[in-house]
């Protein structure tokens, strides 16, 4: 049995489409990614996942338990969290109770959940930045804290969502090993990115979406080299780049 599994999922907006019959799962421990075109229907199939959106069809189950119904802090309990491409940190706090906020529904005890949440914060290369202001961190430090306020509730399952949009290489290199290293201790992934080198490095399936179906699915190899992989996202130059 699979972590997750998305069965025939389908997700409309009055007339179009954002979703059509997808079908995916994630083992345990897998890194998978959906990549498309922007309006390909990634994040919308990322919100049926995590609660935020309920499906017209088909079923999410996760560790053979079906979502449909629960709501987005009970999803989070069971073990899937996500980030989100627009990052809304508590901007007054510091960054430790930015994180606190998500520890606490692991360990009510305050003191346990602020160790917790710097424990995670050291992970993410945070822990200096503790007692500042969120709102006063750069775009790549808040990139990081919403990757550790989702670390915080301690999932199965990650959802990363462009976790590395507008960063630089450097940084950009910093993040894939730190999503590296969170799946080395057994968490799994599932991202969405429009960074294809840091997809081809990191996954190990890849799911590609256009206009809310599946077009392709396989290894980075077998994706980079699918001419409708290339001819509707990736074109011949970035497709001859992305191959590993």
């Amino acid at each position: 049995m699979s972590l997750l599994e998305v069965r025939g999922l389908s997700k409309r907006f009055g007339g179009v489409q954002a979703v059509a019959d997808l079908s995916f799962t994630v083992d345990e421990g897998d890194v998978v990614a959906l990549i498309g075109p922007n309006g390909a229907g990634k994040t919308t199939a990322f919100a049926c996942v995590a609660g935020f959106l309920a499906p017209d069809a088909g079923e999410v189950r996760f560790r053979g338990r079906a979502l449909r119904g629960l709501a987005p802090h009970a999803v989070n309990a069971l073990g899937i969290a996500r980030t989100f491409q627009i990052m809304r940190p508590f901007p007054r706090l510091s960054v430790v109770r930015n994180v606190m906020i998500a520890t606490l529904g692991r360990h009510p005890d305050p003191r346990e959940a602020e160790a917790r949440a710097r424990a995670v914060l050291d992970e993410v290369g945070l822990a200096a930045r503790a007692a500042v202001p969120a709102g006063a961190l750069t775009l790549a430090e808040r990139k990081r804290l919403e990757l550790a306020r989702a670390l915080g509730t301690e999932p199965a399952l990650l959802l990363l969502d462009e976790v590395m949009s507008g960063l630089t290489e450097t940084e950009t290199e910093r993040i894939v090993g730190l999503v590296g290293a969170i799946n080395r201790r057994g968490i799994a992934i599932l991202l969405i990115e429009h960074v294809m080198r840091a997809v081809m490095s990191l996954a190990r399936r890849i799911v590609v979406l256009d206009h809310g179906e599946r077009i392709a699915e396989g290894t980075p190899a077998e994706v980079a080299g699918d001419p409708r992989v290339i001819e509707a996202y990736l074109g011949e130059e970035h497709a001859g780049a992305a191959a590993p």
